[in-house]
């Protein structure tokens, strides 16, 4: 489902002569987690990897999923990317956050995982209370792309 919804964010910024991020490449991948291990203390889901192994991040309608961080990359990306580390790194100064990983955001919304629970929540900006949960990532990012293309 989520790859239906991502083709009309893809085909709607080419309409703008915009394209997307081209996945991240393993290299690019290691590299992120080795860095996220080492900076932040935590395990990246498997099912986030697998999105960024097809998209490395995207920005559409105001909403944004967190890709490989610019620094760690080999090629350009056809669209600048916020680093998952970067941003993690900023939402990290409230300690009471620590207890996710942030990986996307809009102008409403964080979209988190949570490691105690191990569940993917969509969280109120700035409020933080829990507005939605979901089994996977893929179901996350697929409401995210929905959202997007209302």
């Amino acid at each position: 489902m989520w790859k239906e919804n991502l083709k009309k964010v893809i085909d709607e910024k080419k309409m703008y002569d915009e394209e997307v991020n081209l996945g991240a490449s393993k290299e690019e991948i290691a590299r992120l987690i080795e860095e996220v291990n080492k900076k932040l203390n935590v395990e990246i889901p498997k099912e986030y990897l697998d999105i960024i192994s097809k998209i490395n991040g995207i920005e559409f309608n105001g909403f944004i999923l967190y890709g490989v961080d610019e620094y760690l990359l080999e090629h350009q990306t056809n669209q600048s990317i916020y680093g998952l580390i970067d941003s993690n790194q900023i939402w990290y100064e409230n300690e009471e956050q620590k207890k996710y990983l942030f990986l996307g955001e809009s102008n409403i919304s964080w979209y988190v995982y949570e490691y105690k629970n191990k569940c993917f929540i969509e969280l109120d900006n700035p409020s933080g209370r829990e507005s939605n949960k979901f089994n996977s990532f893929y179901e996350m990012f697929n409401k995210i792309l929905i959202d997007a293309v209302m």
